[in-house]
C-alpha cells in the first residue's frame, strides 16, 4: 500500500527567511509545527527533504552524507532564488549538524541546533536505530509481519555503509564549528537518550560568537520539536531571531 507521506515546504511571509532541517531517518514534519509558528510571527520558512528520507528505507541507505550536503545547500539557494538576502538556519538532530557546516560555509544571519550530535555515536545503535525505522516505515505501508520480515532480513545491514560515512561527516563538522561567527543557539532535551547530551555543551563552547545560548527543555527527549515543550521551544527559536541584527 503506498502510503502519503509529508511534503518539502515553503511557508512565505516576511523577508526574514529560515531554513528548517530534518533528523537523519525524518522529513519536514520534524519542523512543520516551528515553520506554521514562525510564518505567524512574520518570517518565512522553507524546509527541504534530503536525498532518501520520506521515502521507503531501501532509498534511505542508497545515499549518504554527501547527498544531503547538496540538498541543504540547494535549499538555502533556493531561499536566496526566491529573493531572500538575509538567511537564519537550525535543524534538528543531523538538520543541526548541517546547520553548523553551514554556518562555516556560507553567510547565515543566526543558527539554532535542536539535540545534535558532536560526539560519535555508536555504530551498533544507529544500525538498530534505521532497522527500527525501516520496521515501523513498512508496517505503515500496511504490509503483512511475513512480508516484513523478508524484506528486513534483506535490508539488515545494508545501512552500514551509509552510518559510517554520516559518523565520518559529524567528525569534521567538529573539528571545524571553531570557525563559526554567526549568533548560536544550542536547544538539548534532558530526556534525550539517542545522542550524547554533552554534545549540546561543546556546541556552546566552540562556537566563536559572544551571541551565543544553551538551553535545556528538562521534559523533552530526542525529537525536541514534537516533544511537550515544543510551545516554548518555539518561543525560545523566535525570541533568539529576534535577537539577530536583521537589515529590514
Amino acid at each position: 500500500m503506498k502510503i502519503a507521506q509529508p511534503k518539502p515546504f515553503t511557508f512565505e511571509a516576511g523577508p526574514r527567511a529560515v531554513l528548517l532541517l530534518h533528523g537523519f531517518t525524518g522529513n519536514s514534519a520534524d519542523t512543520r509545527m516551528l515553520g506554521r509558528y514562525l510564518q505567524k510571527k512574520g518570517y518565512t520558512s522553507h524546509a527541504p527533504h534530503m536525498k532518501g528520507h520520506g521515502v521507503p528505507p531501501e532509498e534511505l541507505v542508497q545515499s549518504g552524507p554527501e547527498d544531503w550536503w547538496e540538498d541543504v545547500q540547494a535549499a538555502y539557494n533556493h531561499l536566496k532564488e526566491l529573493g531572500y538576502e538575509e538567511i537564519a538556519v537550525g535543524g534538528l538532530s543531523l538538520g543541526g549538524v548541517y546547520s553548523l557546516k553551514l554556518g562555516y560555509t556560507v553567510p547565515v544571519k543566526g543558527i539554532f541546533t535542536m539535540c545534535s550530535p558532536m560526539i560519535a555515536q555508536d555504530e551498533e545503535k544507529l544500525r538498530t536505530g534505521v532497522a527500527e525505522y525501516a520496521r515501523k516505515y513498512k508496517k505503515h505501508e500496511q504490509k503483512s509481519e511475513e512480508e516484513i520480515e523478508t524484506e528486513m532480513k534483506a535490508f539488515d545491514g545494508t545501512q552500514m555503509e551509509t552510518i559510517r560515512k554520516l559518523i565520518e561527516m559529524n567528525k569534521e563538522v567538529r573539528k571545524n564549528i571553531d570557525t563559526i561567527y554567526a549568533p548560536t543557539f544550542v536547544a538539548q532535551g534532558s530526556k534525550d537518550d539517542v545522542i550524547d547530551k554533552r554534545s549540546a555543551e561543546i556546541i556552546y563552547e566552540a562556537v566563536e560568537t559572544d551571541q551565543k545560548h544553551l538551553k535545556w527543555y528538562e521534559e523533552s527527549g530526542h525529537v525536541i520539536t514534537l516533544d511537550k515543550e515544543r510551545d516554548q521551544l518555539h518561543e525560545d527559536i523566535y525570541e533568539f531571531l529576534e535577537e539577530l541584527d536583521w537589515s529590514e
